[in-house]
């Protein structure tokens, strides 16, 4: 075999004359390299110690210059001009690639007698500690929608004696899969933890000098590292593992397709579309492009899209409507950050700081986490806390987004149409709510005959659609309170919108649903029975999904002119709007 040969880089034949005077010539050069190298470092190390950078040159102090450089880079990556962007000297393709030859595909979830579970996250690091820790404590299982997902038990919604690997008597032949993007930076906003880095602005801006001491003395070097709205690169893994992790336990079900390819759909948003190919590449490997059809719906307004129904939907827009969460938060929030609030303060001179300073430092713990791996805020709250922060965010969606949002049906019955159509391999009748006709109407673009649909969307969507499809067993416990944390609870938003969240809509005779892998009850939909593995008939489970469709008005709901006191005052555990009249 031909190999690419090194040309030589001097000739070997030379006279010993020649070498010897090449010798002299070499040992010079070097001498006078080694000299001008010396001095060079010498007033390299001068000029760090002149601008108090480094004492030394230890183990230590590049250490803490590398630290430095982290939280301080000089320039984004990639460069915005690279010097050796020669892409036509690497090609991704040479040849010789070897035996290419597969094996079957997998099927985990149809043949495996225990179903792979994810527990935990190897790539990000905790707190080294918590104040008032009991015992075992996951930190990562109290973000609400910022935790990254993990399975839950099927016992935790329910049903004790079921796992999502299909029952004995049961066969997968179809599955729904809808999941939420991966780990993001904050959304472009002033709220939230851009808040206090606005706080440290003005306090420069105004000339004042403050100082941190004790559990906050890294606040005194810390700078605002977080972009926004973007896929961090742990978001990025999230999707490249989700997607193995749907090959693994059904890839069973690519062998029906032998004419068409798989359509997967996404929205236009960054981080939806680089959701979607990340999970498509750990889905099919690389080169991916060719084995599926990737559909992008604009995410903007005036455009229907049941991926992003908040865009056609004015209501959700109105304040009245849109930010029922707030009062029973900020009531929560005075209460459980109460001492934190004080115990920090205490911290600080020259700042000062309230509860909602300190409700964005825990927001910080988890986006930072999320995004660096890492967070110093996460060490500033007891495990107590860290409860009380997850039910700040149980509150915030079971009022904005879920069964105590009066739009959460509304938002979310476009997609249980589309459901519908997908289940009975029938287009849809009418477009009266965010379904796409455009799009819907075109088998090519919405084919109704295909045994895998994956679909990507936000966590604020996830939990509409939970609500429109009438899961009642979430919303056993509720309407929340704001005063305190009611024991088992039924709604916990880390369990059902955290980052890659996802629902497994699994189906044959009979379907079931499985959400971050665990099973749950389907008896809040008309005539399905209790059934300890969560089965209902799919013939029944569409006949009750068809009356849901038929009362829910979405145009009332979403443009309607209606509207509702604040607080407890008006409250709804099924995520409808008031009827007319009513209000």
């Amino acid at each position: 075999m031909d190999y690419q040969k090194e040309a030589p880089l001097l000739s070997t034949k030379r006279s010993k004359s020649h070498l010897n005077v090449s010798w002299l010539l070499s040992v010079a050069v070097a001498f006078i390299a080694g000299v001008v190298a010396c001095l060079g470092v010498e007033r390299l190390v001068q000029h760090f110690q002149n601008r108090g950078h480094i004492n030394s040159i230890t183990p230590g102090s590049l250490v803490a210059d590398a630290q430095t450089q982290l939280e301080n880079p000089a320039h984004h990556f990639p460069p915005s001009h690279p010097t050796n962007a020669y892409t036509s000297l690497f090609p991704t393709d040479v040849g010789y690639a070897g035996p290419t030859a597969t094996g079957n595909e997998a099927g985990a979830a149809a043949t495996a007698p225990a179903y792979p579970v994810h527990t935990n996250t190897p790539q990000l690091v905790g707190p080294a500690k918590l104040g008032g820790q009991k015992g075992q404590f996951d930190v990562f299982k109290y973000w609400g929608n910022l935790s990254p997902w993990y399975s839950v038990s099927s016992a935790e919604y329910g049903l004790p004696e079921t796992s999502p690997e299909a029952p004995e008597t049961c066969k997968i032949t179809g599955l729904h899969f809808l999941h939420r993007h991966g780990a993001r930076y904050p959304t472009s906003s002033n709220e939230g933890p851009a808040q206090f880095k606005q706080k440290i602005q003005e306090l420069k801006d105004a000339g004042k000098s403050w100082k941190a001491s004790d559990a906050l003395s890294f606040l005194n070097d810390w700078d605002f590292p977080l972009g926004a709205e973007l896929l961090t690169p742990f978001g990025r893994q999230q999707m490249y593992d989700l997607g193995v992790n749907l090959r693994i336990k059904y890839g069973f079900l690519l062998n029906g397709f032998t004419d068409a390819l798989p359509v997967f759909r996404t929205e236009s948003q960054n981080r939806m579309l680089h959701s979607a190919l990340n999970f498509a590449i750990g889905f099919f490997g690389y080169p991916h492009q060719d084995q599926y059809l990737q559909s992008i719906t604009y995410e903007t307004g005036g455009v229907n899209n049941t991926l992003a129904p908040y865009m056609t939907c004015p209501n959700d827009n109105n304040p009245n409507i849109s930010s029922r969460a707030g009062p029973y938060q900020a009531e929560w929030k005075g209460i459980y950050l109460k001492n934190a609030t004080a115990r920090l303060q205490g911290m600080l001179d020259g700042m000062d700081i309230n509860v909602n300073d300190v409700y964005n430092f825990q927001m910080l713990c988890a986006y930072e986490t999320v995004a660096l791996g890492y967070s110093k805020f996460c060490e500033l709250f007891t495990e107590e806390e860290w409860e009380g922060f997850e039910y700040a965010l149980d509150l915030y969606f079971w009022y904005d987004s879920a069964y105590g949002y009066p739009l959460a049906r509304a938002m979310g019955i476009g997609y249980v149409q589309e459901l519908v159509a997908r289940l009975t391999h029938t287009p849809i009748s009418i477009h009266n709510s965010t379904t796409n006709s455009t799009l819907d109407d075109n088998p090519i673009t919405f084919p109704l005959n295909q045994p895998l649909y994956v679909d990507a969307t936000h966590e604020v969507v996830v939990l509409n659609i939970i609500t429109a499809l009438n899961l009642t067993n979430f919303a056993a416990t509720g309407p929340l309170p704001s005063d305190h944390i009611p024991p088992n609870r039924s709604f916990i938003s880390s369990q059902l919108a955290p980052f890659g969240t996802h629902i497994d809509f699994q189906h044959g005779p009979q379907i079931r649903i499985v959400i971050n892998d665990g099973v749950t009850p389907l008896t809040g939909i008309k005539g399905c029975p209790e059934n300890k593995h969560g089965l209902c008939p799919v013939d029944t489970f569409v006949s009750a999904q068809k009356q849901i469709i038929a009362e829910t008005d979405w145009a009332w709901s979403c443009k309607g002119d209606w509207t509702l006191p604040p607080g407890p005052e008006w409250t709804t555990t099924t995520g409808d709007a008031p009827k007319k009249g009513s209000t």
